[in-house]
């Protein structure tokens, strides 16, 4: 699957999408992501990607043009009859990181991994200009109801989540069917490895559940589902 990002400061994602499962999925060639900068598409000796609002207000937003000019040089959109835009790649979904836009899911991350390929818009400042979500993206996303200073951080998690339904990426297709979220409202059940009891301070001892101990597969199971809440 492959991930393309636009954002003003690529370097974010060096480390994340560098390490651990990410890497090793890139690596095998399960995952194709590509950061871009968006300046590369900004016009003007100081590759300037925002404005002043009209209207007024405080801060800046950024404008339309170097992310159109972005998407086209990237092959994702075409000017169709009486120049209204259309995705030219039926495979490819556009998404902007919006305060505004729809919460981030599990079941969205499941949805958004049957694409081919995803385009993360990434905005800064006080916004985006109105016309990249109602002419460029496809959708816009949200992942929680509160502001931060960009849409990198989301973009990393909708990446990372959506990676994780790639077959393959995990590994064993049996995590993907174990973990939190898989069934709507169900949470996995708790974890625990050695040691055994493990002692904070003299006379305190935290053990592990005997169930987990027993040996006897059913009744775990039975344990699990009820620490889950599966039925």
């Amino acid at each position: 699957m492959r991930f393309d990002v636009l954002t003003i400061f690529p370097a974010m994602f060096d480390g994340y999408f560098g390490e651990s499962i990410i890497k090793r999925a890139r690596e095998r060639r399960l995952l194709d992501i590509r950061v871009h900068d968006l300046r590369r598409w900004a016009e003007g000796k100081h590759r300037k990607v925002d404005d002043k609002p009209f209207g007024g207000g405080p801060g800046m937003v950024m404008a339309v043009g170097p992310f159109f000019r972005a998407l086209r040089a990237l092959k994702v959109l075409k000017m169709g009859s009486a120049g209204v835009l259309k995705n030219k790649n039926s495979g490819a979904r556009v998404v902007l990181m919006s305060a505004k836009g729809k919460t981030f899911n599990h079941k969205e991350a499941v949805r958004l991994a049957k694409y081919d390929r995803l385009v993360l818009l990434c905005g800064r400042y006080e916004g985006v200009d109105e016309r990249v979500a109602a002419k460029l993206a496809d959708e816009e996303l949200s992942i929680g109801d509160y502001v931060l200073t960009g849409g990198e951080l989301p973009a990393m998690v909708v990446v990372d989540a959506v990676a994780r339904q790639v077959p393959g990426v995990l590994g064993k297709p049996a995590s993907l069917e174990q973990e939190s979220h898989a069934e709507e409202g169900v949470t996995e059940y708790p974890q625990y490895t050695r040691p055994e009891a493990f002692s904070p301070k003299k006379g305190v001892n935290w053990k592990v559940p005997k169930i987990l101990l027993s040996g006897d597969h059913k009744k775990v199971a039975e344990w699990r589902r009820s620490k889950s809440g599966r039925r």
